[in-house]
């Protein structure tokens, strides 16, 4: 339990955030393991657990793949669980993510995006999170400080929820978020149990009513394993709309659900964005449209489960005579993540579409480069996957 927290205005970085996020949905354990640039995550949960402002039980591990391993077998005894980590710290994880996925645990795991060696960076991109979409955890993408926090008890709300019953991780661009200060309003811990329950578990580990989790399963059962997951995450996109239409009620903050529009109304020239570059995007597309250019903009704060309807929507009903999706990770000899899963999406419209790689390694996005992405929908380059500001590459 944690001592009574009155509402309060803060300016805090990312990483505060999201501690002060698990301090407010009150999570009963914390597996920590340092690495840049996540570390500060579990460090500031620590100092709670030291000033007495919770009696989380809060346990010191060996390794990433140590820290996922208590917090499967935590939240499997009934425990709100949390952890946090980083860029080769979710590569060790990734042995257990199906376990958590698998044995549907609702932990929630802040994911601070950072490079994957090699060559070896502590700057932000998207390759670390994105290749576990297929690990069966509901994967966002954050924009900003506010988001971190309230992202952290909406993501258990989401994935406690007995339709969906999976974890759920959520990425925060490494130094841009995690280490730079935003105001932060955090409501009280009365008005966060009041959304957020205690967690009630389907099923829990109790010596005095011993069960078996995650045994040695023949082929006659796992095929229909999997499809329950997979109906666990379409579940999952019913519960977003509702978990964040409940959380807009009450804290007047409105996420949209899986994804948030901006001046989509009759745009002919549209980006998908993820994480803090959606912030720019938004400017430039004010600056077109003040010179008379129909721009607009879609922020993605879902990979999985994937959007996919509502762009089919968007392009079906809309004035889109193009649309790009911006990536900050890469699919190996096939474009960037988010593009593919846009394209499977909009599988059978005769759409242009786009793919601008920029950002990787955590180099900066910055206007000028958000401006040609519109530029190139803009006048119909025929080069459809395009690598922004990247040396010996045309554009």
């Amino acid at each position: 339990m944690i001592e009574k927290l009155q509402a309060k205005k803060m300016v805090v970085t990312g990483d505060y955030a999201a501690a002060y996020g698990a301090l407010l949905a009150n999570v009963e354990v914390v597996a920590a393991y340092p690495i840049t640039p996540q570390t500060l995550i579990v460090e500031d949960f620590a100092r709670f657990v030291d000033d007495g402002i919770t009696d989380a039980e809060f346990i010191m591990v060996e390794s990433e793949h140590s820290a996922m391993s208590a917090v499967i077998a935590s939240e499997a005894a009934g425990a709100r669980s949390f952890t946090a980590t980083s860029s080769q710290g979710l590569a060790l994880m990734h042995e257990m993510l199906p376990i958590a996925s698998g044995l549907h645990l609702p932990i929630v795991m802040p994911v601070v995006n950072r490079t994957v060696a090699a060559p070896i960076g502590i700057w932000c991109e998207y390759n670390d999170m994105l290749p576990q979409r297929d690990s069966g955890w509901i994967i966002g993408s954050i924009e900003d400080n506010q988001e971190v926090l309230d992202m952290v008890i909406m993501g258990y709300k989401i994935a406690e929820h007995h339709d969906v019953l999976l974890p759920l991780m959520f990425g925060l661009d490494a130094f841009i978020l995690s280490h730079t200060v935003e105001p932060v309003e955090a409501p009280s811990s009365d008005e966060v149990a009041d959304f957020l329950p205690p967690y009630k578990p389907v099923a829990v580990l109790d010596p005095e009513n011993p069960m078996a989790i995650g045994t040695f399963t023949p082929p006659e059962y796992i095929q229909e394993e999997r499809y329950q997951t997979h109906r666990c995450m379409l579940n999952a996109k019913k519960v977003i709309q509702e978990v964040t239409k409940e959380f807009a009620s009450k804290f007047g903050r409105d996420y949209h659900g899986l994804i948030e529009q901006y001046r989509m109304d009759d745009a002919e020239y549209a980006l998908i964005s993820m994480g803090t570059v959606t912030g720019t995007a938004r400017e430039v597309v004010d600056e077109l449209r003040n010179h008379g250019i129909k721009a607009g903009l879609i922020k993605l704060r879902f990979i999985r489960p994937f959007p996919d309807e509502e762009l089919r929507s968007i392009v079906e009903n809309g004035n889109l005579k193009a649309l790009g999706v911006y990536d900050r990770a890469i699919s190996y000899g096939v474009a960037g993540p988010v593009y593919i899963e846009t394209r499977n999406a909009l599988y059978g419209f005769d759409l242009p579409l786009y793919n601008f790689l920029a950002g990787i390694g955590g180099r900066d996005v910055v206007i000028n480069d958000v401006r040609k992405m519109y530029d190139a929908m803009i006048k119909g380059k025929e080069k459809k996957i395009v690598w922004i500001n990247t040396r010996g590459v045309e554009e």
